[in-house]
């Protein structure tokens, strides 16, 4: 069952994030406050899927009125190649279309070879185009990422 992520959802979602080998967790837009700052901006837009009464995949989905934009989008190892992260994604760019918005990115790390694969089979196009650029505002703000 996939549906719209709640902060209650958070314990089991940062769990599932710190089983994903190479997965990045910001120390303060990953804790539980910035991800409930994140959901309201954002109602309705990020999503869970539910198997067995536990969360085993999830998306952050949120836009700025003009693109949207996918973070965080993980499914349980145990549960992949079922449908499950496609079905994620389709949910969040129905929501997002009901916004308006018509463009969505994300961000993929190049080593993350599993989930490069499923952006391309599910017909994502790499942009080869553009420079990403980061500018730091918050210094305590630190990515960890699991082993």
């Amino acid at each position: 069952m996939i549906r719209a992520m709640t902060i209650e959802d958070y314990d089991e979602v940062k769990a599932l994030w710190m089983t994903i080998h190479g997965f990045g967790i910001r120390s303060v837009d990953d804790s539980r406050e910035g991800v409930e700052l994140f959901l309201k901006r954002n109602p309705g837009m990020s999503v869970v899927a539910i198997e067995d009464d536990h969360v085993v995949g999830a998306i952050l989905c949120g836009h700025d009125g003009r693109r949207g934009c996918l973070y965080h989008v993980c499914v349980d190892e145990k549960y992949r190649m079922h449908g499950i992260g496609k079905a994620m994604v389709v949910h969040c760019m129905n929501a997002l279309k009901a916004e308006k918005i018509n463009k969505v990115s994300l961000i993929a790390f190049t080593k993350n070879d599993i989930g490069n694969a499923f952006w391309h089979c599910i017909g994502w196009t790499e942009r080869d185009d553009l420079n990403y650029y980061d500018f730091t505002l918050n210094e305590a703000n630190i990515t960890a990422f699991n082993s």
